[in-house]
This record gives C-alpha cells, sequence and structure tokens, in this order.
C-alpha cells in the first residue's frame, strides 16, 4: 500500500487532511516556494493539536527552500524545526557539487531528516543539472529513515517529465534496499495515478491535486479522501468514491 502524504499550510487543513484519511500530515507553505516553511511557532501549535486527536499520525514539516550550499543555514532550520516536536524534517537538496557535503551534514544532525531530492534542478538550478543515480545512491547509503523524490518548479511539469519511469524505480528499489523508506512528490495528480502504482512507492505527496483551485488554494478534504481511497486499493482507478469526476479533474488539470 502506498500512503499518502497531504501537505498542509494550517491546522484547519491539518485536521481536515486527517479526519479524510491522509496518512502523513506534510506542514509547508506554498506561497513561500516549493518547500517553503511554515513559522515554527505555527508548526508547534498545529503539531500539539493534531497530537491531541491523532497520536500516531505522523507529521513532517519542511525548513523552506535553502540551497543545498548554505550548510549552516540548513542545519540551524533543521534544529528548529526538530524542535517543534514534528516527526519528520524535510529538507529539499539539489543535484550537483554541493549534494554529497550537504547530505553528509544532514545525516549526522539530531533529528530525523528525509532530504527530498529534487529531481528538475532544485533552487540554483532551474531545469538544468537535476538529480543523478551517483547522488542518489549516496542519500540512500548515509542511513535516512527515507528519501523523496520531488521538484522545485511548480510550473506544470510534473517529477515524470524530469526522471524516466524506469530510472525512478531503481532509485527506489536503491532506497528500499539501505532500509529507508521511499517517497515520490511533484504536482502529481490522476494523469499520473498509473505510473504512481506501478511504482508503489511507500509514500505519494500532493498538494494540487488536492486543492480546490491550484496548490495556494484551500484544501479540499474530498479529495484527500478519494486519494487516500484509490492509493490504498489494490487495483482500480481512481474514481471510486462519491466525489465528482468532473469537480476532480479541474483540479487536476493545474497542477
Amino acid at each position: 500500500m502506498t500512503a499518502l502524504l497531504a501537505s498542509v499550510r494550517s491546522n484547519d487543513e491539518a485536521l481536515d487532511a486527517a479526519r479524510a484519511g491522509a496518512d502523513l500530515i506534510d506542514l509547508k507553505e506554498p506561497n513561500a516556494g516549493a518547500l517553503g516553511g511554515v513559522s515554527t511557532g505555527d508548526i508547534a501549535w498545529i503539531v500539539r493539536e493534531l497530537r491531541a486527536r491523532y497520536p500516531v499520525k505522523p507529521i513532517s514539516a519542511t525548513i523552506g527552500d535553502v540551497p543545498s550550499d548554505a550548510l549552516d543555514e540548513i542545519a540551524a532550520r533543521v534544529i528548529e524545526v526538530s524542535d517543534t516536536g514534528v516527526d519528520y524534517v524535510k529538507v529539499g537538496v539539489t543535484g550537483g557539487p554541493a549534494a554529497r557535503r550537504c547530505l553528509e551534514q544532514l545525516a549526522n544532525l539530531p533529528a530525523a531528516v528525509v532530504p527530498v531530492l529534487l529531481c528538475d534542478g532544485g533552487i540554483s538550478g532551474g531545469m538544468r543539472g537535476g538529480m543523478d543515480s551517483e547522488t542518489v545512491a549516496h542519500a540512500a547509503a548515509l542511513g535516512f529513515v527515507g528519501v523523496m523524490f520531488d521538484t522545485w518548479a511548480k510550473d506544470g511539469s510534473t517529477l515524470f517529465d524530469h526522471v524516466d519511469t524506469n530510472t525512478l524505480a531503481g532509485w527506489l528499489r536503491l532506497t528500499r534496499a539501505r532500509g529507508a523508506m521511499c517517497g515520490i512528490a511533484g504536482s502529481l495528480g490522476e494523469a499520473q495515478f498509473e505510473q504512481i502504482r506501478a511504482l508503489a512507492p511507500d509514500v505519494a505527496g500532493f498538494r494540487t491535486a488536492l486543492c480546490v483551485d491550484g496548490r495556494r488554494s484551500r484544501l479540499d478534504p474530498r479529495r484527500v479522501a478519494q486519494w487516500a481511497e484509490a492509493l490504498h486499493r489494490r487495483s482500480g482507478g481512481l474514481h471510486a468514491t462519491d466525489v465528482a469526476a468532473d469537480s476532480f479533474e479541474a483540479g487536476a488539470a493545474r497542477a
């Protein structure tokens, strides 16, 4: 079964997503970038509210969009976010010369870090560079609790526009072989459902496909429920709930 990670920006969205069946609640601010950070004060408050109602549901949070060579800033933000009580701290990592050192530092921090490997070039690279198998192998060897594959630019392209399915499948196998959970994200929607099912990652992350009108709009708990059911089933398509298909397709098309 693939678990549904729902990216939320507020306490109301977090509670809605949890009630609707999201397996993992991920805190980030879409107005602040691909991995935009929620303030640590708000993260701590949301964690308290969620834990009071859903004590065993995992919670992650991002540190914000920080270049991979800003090692001191990354370390400070990781510790600040970890101290809020989240289960996992997500950090975007761009492919290129800074990636190896960044990953090594993250692996040695006193926090449960999940590196998010940016497959479209990341913060400093735009469409250039991307992710490479050597960096993925290095990340897998460092003992992280999990590794995710995502995109930085929210320009209408998806993860599968930057990494072919066979390569991504190999990266997921490598990550699992080292004992880490593996996840994918990156403007995923209905058009990518069969590819997600075929890859069967441990976690699939969504924001835009769960929202009313694009990633910066309000999360729709009906769409969370639809995606949770679809990902948890062993077979079948995406339209198995009572959510109107035309409403869903209108939102997914904006991914």
